[in-house]
């Protein structure tokens, strides 16, 4: 199974100008994600209208094979037509993929295994598109309709103990930060989710998304925390310790507060 990797960046951004160029924990922004991805064995593909952002990308070992046209890259322009474009290059060379992972360079915080375990997945589960996940507790309420009472997701006479929630009890929000789609999917259907869909469950601390100066605070410490704790596991090697789930343990709980406000691609 051949799977193109792409992240689509743009050179404009409103919320936090020049973002994806913008150093973040030692490194520009988009770098992290070509980084996983290229730590996964991905073909990673980099679409992006913006001759800065290719120098980076090429910098780091992305494949930059195009400047992305101007139709493709304006605001309102949605992922889906980029990704497709993406895809009919890569057809072109004769290399067009079976499958396609989505990543989203404004959600940089993948733990080690991340990429690699979605792809397990994936291809265990043989569903059609995967959707990267964080947990959410139930306690959600309704507005009230007029003259009448708000509504809550859960029994409020029965209210649960966080500790005591299953797994079934949770909702589950998408991270915006990855996406595995069946290329045929994209070709049939323009877009990244249908068919049988499935949930790849990732960590608190991956449901990071930046659209704010205050995310990207949040971010910064996140993975400089990921990567002081992977570098003090590579001095002090212990082969009865698994070095990613220490790290996990160490970044989040495994329950997001975060929310998707929307893409940049």
């Amino acid at each position: 199974m051949s799977i193109l990797c792409v992240i689509p960046v743009r050179g404009g951004s409103k919320g936090v100008p020049g973002k994806n160029a913008r150093v973040v924990a030692g490194k520009p922004l988009l770098v992290w994600s070509i980084e996983q991805a290229l730590a996964a064995s991905l073909d990673v593909l980099v679409s992006t209208d913006d001759p800065e952002l290719a120098a980076i990308a090429r910098e780091a070992g992305a494949d930059v094979p195009f400047l992305r046209p101007a139709e493709l890259a304006q605001d309102a322009t949605p992922t889906e037509p980029v990704i497709l474009h993406a895809i009919r290059h890569r057809a072109a060379e004769g290399r067009r993929p079976d499958v396609v992972m989505l990543l989203q360079a404004t959600s940089p915080v993948r733990l080690p295994g991340t990429l690699a375990r979605a792809v397990r997945e994936f291809i265990e589960t043989g569903v059609d598109s995967l959707v990267g996940v964080v947990p959410q507790t139930p306690f959600f309420w309704h507005p009230a309709a007029e003259d009448g009472s708000a509504t809550a997701e859960y029994d409020p006479a029965a209210r649960p103990r966080r500790q005591d929630l299953r797994a079934e009890d949770f909702f589950y929000q998408e991270t915006g930060s990855l996406y595995l789609t069946r290329t045929e999917l994209y070709e049939r259907e323009d877009n990244r989710i249908g068919g049988r869909v499935g949930l790849f469950v990732m960590d608190e601390a991956e449901g990071v998304d930046i659209d704010t100066l205050v995310d990207l605070r949040i971010a910064e410490q996140v993975l400089g925390d990921l990567a002081a704790s992977a570098a003090g596991s590579a001095e002090k090697p212990d082969p009865a310790r698994d070095d990613s789930r220490d790290v996990v343990s160490r970044a989040g709980s495994g329950v997001s507060r975060g929310a998707q406000r929307g893409e940049r691609s």
